[in-house]
């Protein structure tokens, strides 16, 4: 885990790195716009919120919704995404705040609404996924 994020827990570097993996994962796989990759960080059975309020439950639906939102409204939209903070909750289980931020097609910062995000991302037997999450629009910082 890098300096700049806050770290709470006895999280192992090979736990942080899997995790942060996981937050890569789903950054490349929405700018890609490949919603099958995206549901491939999600577990089998995940329950995710996005930033409109709609719940998904399961990997099968996250993908089913996210494939006609990629090729609609999301298809200009690329984003960064920055863990902030890892919190263990019990062992092989992480909270993750992340930070998005809205980019071009190059990953330069762009102006538009920003995400606040909190997964909760556990390991099973064959990786680590998300098991649980929402999203939330936030503003824009204001202007200095």
């Amino acid at each position: 885990m890098t300096s700049d994020i806050l770290g709470v827990g006895a999280i192992s570097p090979e736990a942080q790195a899997a995790v942060a993996g996981v937050v890569k994962g789903l950054e490349n796989a929405f700018n890609a716009k490949d919603p099958v990759a995206l549901g491939e960080q999600f577990a089998e059975h995940a329950s995710w919120t996005n930033a409109k309020g709609t719940r998904l439950d399961g990997r099968e639906a996250i993908v089913e919704f996210s494939a006609p939102a990629m090729k609609g409204f999301l298809r200009d939209a690329f984003a960064r995404y920055d863990v902030l903070k890892m919190l263990e909750i019990a062992p092989g289980v992480i909270a993750v705040n992340v930070a998005q931020t809205p980019t071009d097609s190059a990953g330069n910062p762009v102006q538009g609404p920003r995400g606040a995000t909190l997964y909760v991302i556990a390991e099973q037997a064959d990786g680590w996924y998300i098991a649980a999450g929402q999203n939330m629009a936030v503003d824009p910082p204001a202007a200095a």
